[in-house]
This record gives structure tokens, sequence and C-alpha cells, in this order.
């Protein structure tokens, strides 16, 4: 009889398949708590907050482990076009999370550390991500794995220009240095997002797309127009300063452009989720990709409230503020499944198999 496993080898096996974007986890939890802080719930905001600092310090601590005990493991996702792209997740959830920290009174030291940290893995990533999971040794053509992970990497370029927009008006003595790196951002991401657009739109007109494709991820494309809006508005808001006074006009633009077609998404992208579990009945469990949902809507109720303040557009910013309140309920739903699938898959002490008597009498 087989001996189960043990808890130290299931928590091993699952670092082991620990999937690269997991810190949407943290991304998610982070706009959430932000909307929450907008609409006046500081408790809730509070208590998110919280969740989305532990979160990142585990899942860093995880992905350290990964890297010494499965290196091969992670080299595998790096060189996967399917995968690699959820590595840019660190940055967008450093950066959310850096950004709810800023608004705390007295922390605005350790918004700017995690900055530092999430512009340096935004541009080590930025080269060697596509590098790798791109133009390095491959089987297949890269176009034929282009998913909704792949926004990924507009979302992160994004994140810092929010950050770096929210720390301008405070840290005077910066404020050059961040309003160049706020605009620089916002505009690397813009055209990644209208690239990697292009590159996901011919995966799909040319390759055969079955219903098992169309995963949770794809609801980036939605999230990373609506981190786009945030940073327009928090670009628009930025004092003073050459490189803002030259684009202020450019990105309001923008803004509400990006706002208009991430809105336009959103029923395409309930339909194309009906079209997967309800037309062609693929179950819907808990994947950590579920995140890719959580973390749109939540950027879609800020980036609209934020939009609506700025342009003085009241209608948008309830929709915002509508929209933040669903973002929280499918939060909560979603962490508590996590909670659920960890405790069923990893945590919960293995079942010894019971011999069968009958199975074991000798035949006669």
């Amino acid at each position: 009889m087989s001996t189960p496993p043990s808890l130290s080898d299931r928590l091993d096996k699952a670092v082991e398949g620990l999937t690269p974007g997991y810190f949407a986890l943290v991304m998610a939890t982070g706009i959430v708590s932000v909307g929450m802080r907008t609409d006046d719930w500081a408790a809730v905001s509070l208590l998110l907050l919280v969740i989305a600092g532990a979160a990142y310090v585990l899942l860093l601590v995880l992905n350290a482990i990964r890297i010494v005990r499965h290196w091969s493991a992670m080299a595998e996702d790096f060189a996967d076009p399917a995968r690699a792209f959820g590595f840019f997740t660190f940055v967008a959830a450093t950066c959310v999370l850096g950004s709810r920290i800023s608004e705390e009174d007295g922390f605005h030291g350790v918004a700017v550390a995690l900055l530092a940290v999430a512009s340096v893995a935004w541009i080590v990533l930025g080269y060697t991500v596509p590098w790798t999971a791109v133009l390095g040794d491959r089987k297949n053509a890269p176009i034929t794995t282009a998913n909704g992970t792949w926004f990924i990497w507009a979302v992160a370029s994004q994140s810092i220009a929010v950050l770096a927009a929210t720390l301008e008006v405070e840290l005077t003595q910066w404020r050059g240095l961040l309003a160049l790196l706020a605009v620089f951002s916002w505009s690397v991401g813009t055209f990644l997002y209208c690239a990697v657009g292009v590159f996901v739109g011919v995966r799909m007109l040319t390759v055969p797309f079955r219903p098992a494709d169309l995963t949770p991820p794809y609801w980036v494309a939605m999230g990373a127009t609506a981190i786009t809006v945030v940073a327009g508005a928090r670009i628009v808001e930025m004092a003073n300063a050459p490189m803002v006074d030259a684009t202020r006009g450019l990105i309001a633009g923008a803004a509400v452009f990006f706002w208009a077609f991430g809105t336009w998404l959103i029923p395409p992208l309930i339909m194309a989720g009906w079209w997967r579990h309800v037309r062609h009945r693929i179950p819907f469990r808990y994947e950590a990709t579920l995140w890719s949902i959580i973390f749109p809507l939540g950027m879609y109720g800020v980036g609209s409230q934020f939009l609506g303040d700025v342009d003085h557009l009241p209608i948008v910013h309830a929709i915002g503020y509508g929209e933040s309140w669903v973002a929280l309920a499918a939060w909560t739903g979603t962490f508590i499944w996590m909670l659920v699938n960890l405790w069923r898959t990893v945590l919960r002490p293995a079942r010894v198999p019971t011999p069968d008597p009958d199975a074991a009498a000798p035949a006669r």
C-alpha cells in the first residue's frame, strides 16, 4: 500500500508548480483597497491593504524558494511565451501596493523604495522576457501562444506611471525626475498595449481558437485600458513640470479614449465567459488566473472615479463607484474560493486508502 505524500511534499509540489502570474492576487487586493479608500470605507481598505502586504511578502518567499529548489521549472516558465509575461505581475503588484501605501501618512519612503524595485524589475523583465520567450529557442511560432497575459506587459508599464505620478505631487525635490518617469512609462505602456493587441488579434484570426484557450487573463485587455486611465488621470493632476506641461492635454484626451474602449470591452468579455463555461460546458474551477479578472474590475472602478473627478463627469464617477463594490464582492468570493482550494489540494491531511478485504482475499 502506497504512503500518501506528506505535507512538506505537497507544499514543495505546490511551490514547483507556482504560476508566474500569482502576484495578480496582490494587484487585485491592492486596487480593491484603493477603491474602498476612494469610497471612504477606510476600515475595509486598511484590511485589504494588510492582506495585500502579507500576500506580497509570502509570494516573494515562495518564489525565492522556487528559484533555489526548482530553478528548472522557473526557467521553463521564462522560455514559455504562454506563461512568461506573467512575471510582469510582480512589477504591477509592487506598484499597486506602493500606490496604496503612499496614501498613508508617513509611508512615502516605503512607496519610493517599492517604486525603485519595480522600476529595476520593469527594465530587466522588459528586455529579458520578450527575448527568452519570443526570440529565444522555440518549437512553435510565438504568435500561436499569444494570450491575455501579454497585456500584463503594458499593465506593468502603466503601474510605474501611476506610482510615479502619485509620488510626484508629494515629493517636490524629485518632481522633475518623477514627472519624466511617469510620462515615459505611460507612453511606453500605451504603445505596448497597441502592439500586444495586434499580436493577440492576429493569433485569434490565424490560429484555431478553442473555448479552452479563452482563459481569465483575457480580462487584462480591459484592465490595461483601466490602468492607462488611472495613470492618465494621475498625470493630469500632477504639479507643473516641463514633461507634464508638454503632454497634459494629449494624455487627458487619451484617458477618455481608453476609458471608452475599456467600457466597450466588458460585454464581449462577459459573453466570452458564457461561451466558454455555458455553451461549451468547461467547468468553472478555481485557478490562480481568476485574479486576472478581479484586478480589471477593481481598476475599472478606480479609473472611472478618477476620470470622473478630473474631467468633471459625475456619471463616469458614479459608474466607477458602483463598479468598486462589484469588484469587492468578486474579490471576496475569489479569496474564499482560493482558501478552500488551498485547504483541499495542499493543507488537508491526505487520506490513507482503506484496503478492500474482498480484493485482498485469495481467489478460489
